[in-house]
């Protein structure tokens, strides 16, 4: 094993105190810090003398992250449910449309029974980014419920289709006093 700057060589006193604290149950890490070596040091005599850490500890604390882990998804992939539905929710509800503008930089606003065709369109988009976002984050159990979950998206896209195409079509017709 090939000394860095400022690394000391391994003597048989090191060998024989990570033996020693081997023996004691200490962790790797542990090891190293009282020996004031580095933890790959410690590994290296480790390895040469056939002792092995204990994991268990480890392994224990890895699966609890990942728990934590998919908890926290789980949470965030619920708010992003949620946040699709109110986006679906504001499709048929009364809309403020506004506009600003010409030489005296006036203000006009109007209330809609429901937003116009391209606000609906952003929401529809936003909506099913917020579903897919949802469904990655926590994935069905089964393909029958990814194949719901895209049927549903699916349908949403189309009927946003429609209600944009008939919208352009009453605009078309309309006498163009939309603001």
């Amino acid at each position: 094993m090939g000394l860095k700057k400022g690394d000391r060589p391994v003597t048989d006193q090191d060998r024989a105190d990570v033996r020693r604290l081997h023996g004691q149950g200490l962790g790797r890490n542990e090891i190293a810090r009282r020996l004031e070596r580095s933890p790959r040091t410690v590994s290296v005599l480790a390895a040469e003398m056939g002792l092995d850490f204990d994991r268990t500890a480890t392994e224990a604390a890895t699966r609890a992250r990942m728990a934590d882990l998919a908890e926290r998804r789980a949470i965030l992939a619920e708010a992003l449910q949620s946040d699709a539905e109110r986006l679906t929710e504001q499709l048929w509800r009364p809309s403020i449309v506004f506009n600003f503008g010409g030489s005296n930089n006036s203000f006009e606003k109007r209330e809609l029974p429901e937003p116009p065709a391209d606000a609906k369109k952003s929401l529809m988009a936003a909506a099913g980014m917020a579903i897919d976002r949802s469904l990655k984050l926590v994935p069905p159990q089964s393909d029958d419920g990814e194949g719901a979950a895209r049927g549903m998206v699916g349908q949403l896209l189309t009927g946003l289709a429609a209600v944009y195409r008939d919208q352009q079509e009453t605009d078309v017709e309309g006498d163009g006093d939309a603001p």
